[in-house]
């Protein structure tokens, strides 16, 4: 397997959000610092901050986190775990679905409510201003110039420095990008998942920066006996550090996020930066993850 020693997640490279925030473009998301459903307190607190805390020592400095997470456990974990922030450290968040119990999200994009959240995302992380505040989901039930308008005031009013979206299509980025600049997408993405490639590519040429949420999935691939498993043993890496390189490998504007609130795991995913993919397997994974179903 990928050796241990000498981690580092700026091996795989940068990405300049909105042109100007540079960092590692394999970052870290923080929903998994939370309890079961994403609700509460992680069931080792004290695992998680250590987790948290290992993120920049790493050399992580993109760390992806939301209001909802907890609902407000991930980013005061955050700030307990690593405030005053090392110099460098990009936290993006995210705002706009409400919770009503574990593994219950629901879209609320009412300029009132985005701006509350957006408040206590500046409060409990201890911030002025949030470098990346991304819109979880576009609520149907208002009009969507209303939620990118008040995105907007964010920026104007200095809370926020870059905005993104999550979950959109190429339509709904296009109707956004008319009232704010849009420094990033995420959306859900990975080997055996790419029905966003038309979303991956109109990012690639406009460069904005795109979020793989759920990264790692790699269905039957990783079996015993297919190709994942074969191409694992003989690169001497694990099928999830060979689905991140894929994904790196895969656009220079890719910002995979792969989550955990273990250090253990953590260690092993930021691993990936460190595996060389050949033309020869990034073809055969492309190939082969078209032939799943997602």
């Amino acid at each position: 397997m990928v050796a241990m020693t000498q981690i580092s997640a700026q091996r795989s490279g940068t990405f300049k959000i909105g042109g100007e925030l540079e960092v590692s473009r394999l970052g870290f998301g923080a929903m998994r610092v939370t309890g079961p459903g994403i609700w509460g307190d992680p069931e080792d607190v004290e695992e998680a901050r250590r987790t948290l805390r290992r993120v920049p020592e790493l050399g992580i400095n993109f760390v992806d986190t939301a209001d909802s997470y907890g609902p407000g456990t991930s980013e005061e974990l955050i700030a307990e775990a690593l405030h005053p922030y090392p110099s460098g450290l990009v936290v993006a968040t995210k705002g706009g679905l409400t919770r009503t119990g574990p593994n219950q999200w629901h879209p609320v994009g009412r300029p009132e409510y985005l701006r509350q959240q957006l408040e206590l995302s500046l409060r409990r992380l201890k911030v002025e201003s949030i470098d990346l505040w991304q819109l979880h989901r576009i609520d149907p039930k208002v009009p969507a110039d209303e939620q990118f308008g008040v995105m907007k005031e964010f920026v104007d009013e200095g809370k926020v420095r870059f905005l993104g979206l999550s979950q959109v299509k190429v339509e709904q980025i296009e109707a956004a990008r008319r009232v704010i600049d849009v420094a990033t997408v995420q959306n859900l993405y990975n080997l055996t998942n790419r029905q966003d490639e038309d979303v991956l590519t109109y990012c690639e040429a406009n460069g904005i920066g795109f979020i793989p949420w759920y990264p790692i999935a790699s269905g039957e691939l990783a079996k015993h006996g297919g190709v994942l498993d074969e191409m694992s043993r003989r690169l001497e890496a694990t099928p999830s550090q060979i689905a991140l390189a894929w994904l790196l490998k895969r656009s220079p504007v890719m910002l995979p996020i792969p989550g955990t609130g273990k250090v253990r795991h953590l260690e092993e995913n930021t691993a990936a930066a460190n595996v060389t993919l050949p033309d020869e397997d990034f073809d055969a994974l492309t190939n082969a993850g078209l032939q799943q179903p997602s």
